[in-house]
């Protein structure tokens, strides 16, 4: 089939909930995501499961799909990505009888005493950077804000951003070593 021709079935499927349809393209699609997933390294039972979540997200959200914007098999393949990553972040995520619990152990002193001179040092290093510079820094780290949040609150364009910054953390490296 044609990428018209996957257009076209999913608009059957986002507009009648034709089942026909969706079954011919869970034939075509749904073993190549599931090869897309093992090749991205996800075990074959993982894989499997992945897949069924994606076909199913593509027949409960074909009204989403804009051919505009991708082919199907584009589309399909971005939900397929998601949530692969979206398994492996779980994957990685420690069960909640994995975590420590209780007080943290102590910290050395000497380490207690290195982390107090870094931040003092730290402190020095960012007043003597530019009001501009040091705002921008004190946003995008302390503040926890990303770079295009940054450009939206100031208005100050995002390249502008992006280039200050790196500056400002290349004068605040050059300080602290």
């Amino acid at each position: 089939m044609s990428a018209a021709d996957w257009t076209q079935e999913l608009a059957a499927i986002r507009d009648t909930a034709d089942e026909a349809a969706f079954a011919r393209l869970f034939a075509h699609f749904a073993p190549r995501v599931k090869g897309f997933l093992i090749r991205g390294g996800a075990t074959a039972d993982l894989a499997e499961d992945l897949m069924q979540d994606v076909m199913a997200t593509v027949w409960r959200k074909a009204a989403l799909y804009q051919p505009g914007r991708a082919s199907v098999a584009t589309w399909i393949f971005t939900i397929a990505r998601n949530r692969r990553i979206d398994g492996i972040r779980r994957a990685r995520r420690p069960e909640p009888e994995d975590l420590p619990w209780g007080p943290e152990p102590e910290a050395e002193q000497a380490e207690v005493l290195a982390l107090r001179e870094e931040t003092a040092q730290l402190a020095q290093a960012l007043s003597g950077l530019p009001r501009v510079q040091r705002d921008l820094i004190e946003q995008a780290y302390f503040g926890e804000l990303t770079h295009s949040q940054i450009a939206a609150e100031t208005g100050i364009p995002l390249g502008t951003i992006k280039s200050r910054l790196r500056l400002a953390l290349e004068r605040l490296r050059k300080e602290m070593s």
